[in-house]
């Protein structure tokens, strides 16, 4: 692929009060990133996490928090404190290391963003300072390119407490650091993928980014013939090489107005319509039209891939996930021992419920035995499903980890 720039990278999460996340920390975060558990274990919720986050940025606090039952719901049970997210993320490679903390409750109103702080450390020495700071709607932001604590802080009012301050002031050209912020995750791309929606026919017309459920999949295909035909064929290449005899997919706008995708194999003459496609097919051509975006996403979630595939595709696709995160940050949740088997260890994050029904999490590399068992030629996948993680196992009591000795 074409050289890019290197995006933005999201090193560590923190979650507090967030169903059953009511309190954990996923340090040293890989740009592949892969949540391992079994069903419940908290994966589907720590993807949720990023979901909501991006919702809160694209359609505002108040829907994504009524979406998922508000305060009732969405906080951990027995817990009444807010619900908090914190990220630490870098927007290059080099630059310095950013922390964003994001503080939400519920009053007689509604939810309300109960405290909201950016800070960062410009050089190698010195004391992070906050450069935004909000409470209820008020506060105060540092403007320029490159804050400093000494520089002036502008006391900003927002118009209501439930406007995310990021969201709000990163629409303005003076303070880049914060629409910096804004930019990176209103540009998220967290998928739900259904087949059942890939296959509808839809109005024609070019869309650039596949829709959350992959019901726009033909406008995204016309978009690329039109505008990135070596994108296309790229896809194409990559799809013919795991489906075997599949020679071409197009979208052909019709006289009354609907786009028909279509996808022909050998030998047969004809192709035939996406919906009496294979799902298999349908879902990795999705796959690869999100990995092969021109125009990459900064953050891609993936919810269990397995779903459809063949299992020996799934190392193919895990390897693409690896190709893809050179442009953006990707994290996909899953319980295949198969797309386990391609991964590193320091990618895996193996989830588990401990006695008190809340999530925790370990990285694979870290547990006992793992990385002896790796260098004898050990994989992943197969470690898992024999039980040598020593927890996370779904027919047993998930248990606390065996640790791995310290390294030297």
């Amino acid at each position: 692929m074409a050289a890019y720039a290197a995006p933005p990278r999201i090193e560590y999460l923190r979650v507090e009060n967030f169903r059953a996340l009511k309190n954990i920390e996923l340090k040293n975060l890989t740009p592949l990133t892969v949540l391992l558990g079994p069903n419940g274990s908290g994966k589907s919720t720590i993807f949720d996490v990023f979901n909501f986050l991006s919702e809160c940025f694209q359609n505002g606090l108040r829907q994504a928090w009524d979406r998922r039952g508000r305060g009732r719901e969405l906080k951990t049970r027995g817990s009444n404190g807010a619900v908090v997210i914190e990220l630490k993320y870098r927007e290059k490679k080099d630059s310095p290391l950013i922390t964003y903390h994001l503080a939400i409750d519920e009053g007689t109103n509604g939810p309300f963003v109960k405290e909201e702080w950016l800070a960062w450390r410009r050089g190698t020495k010195g004391q992070p300072f906050r450069f935004l700071e909000y409470y209820g709607g008020k506060g105060r932001v540092i403007s320029g390119e490159v804050p400093d604590a000494q520089d002036n802080r502008l006391d900003i009012p927002l118009r209501s407490a439930d406007l995310i301050a990021v969201n709000t002031l990163g629409q303005i050209a003076d303070h880049p650091r914060v629409a910096a912020l804004r930019d990176f995750i209103t540009n998220w791309y967290v998928s739900y993928l259904s087949i059942s929606q890939t296959k509808i026919e839809s109005e024609s017309g070019p869309q650039e980014r596949l829709s959350k459920t992959g019901d726009n999949l033909s406008n995204v295909i016309q978009y690329l013939q039109e505008q990135h035909p070596e994108h296309l064929k790229k896809i194409m290449l990559a799809l013919s090489q795991r489906i075997p005899r599949l020679e071409k997919i197009d979208a052909e706008p019709m006289a009354n107005g609907n786009l028909l995708l279509r996808l022909k194999d050998a030998p047969f003459d004809r192709p035939v319509l996406a919906k009496f496609a294979s799902d298999g097919t349908l879902k990795m051509l999705t796959y690869l039209t999100v990995l092969y975006d021109p125009n990459p996403p900064k953050f891609v979630g993936i919810e269990e891939p397995e779903n459809f595939l063949h299992p020996r595709l799934l190392l193919d696709l895990a390897e693409e996930c690896r190709r893809a995160s050179e442009r953006t940050q990707v994290l996909v949740t899953t319980h295949s021992p198969f797309f386990l088997n391609a991964c590193r260890a320091e990618e895996v994050r193996v989830l588990y419920r401990n006695e008190q029904g809340y999530t925790q999490t370990v990285t694979a590399s870290d547990i006992k035995g793992v990385p002896e068992f790796l260098k004898t030629g050990a994989s992943l996948g197969h470690l898992w499903m024999e039980g040598q993680f020593g927890f996370s196992d779904p027919l047993t009591n998930h248990g606390e980890p065996k640790r791995a000795s310290p390294k030297k």
